[in-house]
């Protein structure tokens, strides 16, 4: 105890602790760290892209209640659908229009083919949402155990240290102890946020792959009426 009153006071900043932590706790901090700002990263692009896709439908699908006819609002596309709801709405009409004969009559069977392009499409836009998820449920899931390995491999070099030493002071075990926690507690600072997002975005992209789904099911009604009236 009079070593640590007389002695210099020891740096507790988090460089400090990463400077003099152990070249294994020192891989952890960094893959945890990297893992944390790439999990934020995929984070801020899925929001963005959840509400762009949010937006675009909302947009799209007020252009097709409109009352225009649905040949004009295909037209007017020119083959360039701009986001999921008109990407979906292309394929069923491309179909569609396929599956129309020369003399204006329709192929047998263009319903069940309609609905599988819109589902394929569907099926394209739900994983476009869900894209990079997996990582967040990793990081989430993993980041706590891999923090907590450093913890426990920091503690270890640390009475390793106390051991050779033979020093048991507050001076010398604290530095250590600090080093090796700091592991545990980037662990956490990554698999929070990542289980966090992860949820939401699972959530946000389910609800928005159903509005895909009902979008659909609503246009494959109207096509059905036009099949029965020709």
């Amino acid at each position: 105890m009079e070593n640590l009153a007389i002695g210099a006071p020891a740096d507790f900043s988090l460089i400090a602790l990463f400077l003099r932590a152990g070249l294994t706790v020192k891989i952890v901090m960094v893959l945890l760290v990297l893992a944390s700002v790439w999990s934020w990263t995929l984070i801020i692009q899925k929001l963005m892209v959840h509400a762009t896709a949010r937006r675009e439908a909302a947009g799209f699908e007020r252009r097709f209640w409109s009352g225009e006819p649905l040949d004009d609002v295909f037209d007017r596309m020119n083959g360039r659908a701009g986001g999921p709801a008109e990407r979906i709405f292309s394929a069923g009409m491309t179909e569609w229009r396929r599956s129309q004969r020369d003399d204006g009559g329709l192929i047998a069977g263009v319903l069940q083919r309609v609905e599988r392009a819109m589902n394929v499409a569907i099926g394209r836009e739900g994983d476009r949402l869900t894209r990079g998820l997996p990582f967040l449920a990793t990081v989430g899931s993993t980041a706590p155990f891999i923090g907590l390995f450093g913890t426990v491999w920091g503690i270890k070099t640390a009475f390793e240290g106390i051991a050779l030493s033979q020093d048991t002071s507050l001076a010398v075990v604290a530095p250590g102890i600090a080093e090796a926690l700091v592991a545990t507690a980037l662990g956490l600072l990554a698999a929070i946020p990542a289980v966090i997002f992860y949820n939401k975005l699972a959530s946000d992209a389910e609800r928005i792959s159903a509005g895909h789904e009902a979008f659909a099911d609503e246009f494959a009604t109207i096509l059905s009426r036009q099949v029965e009236d020709a």
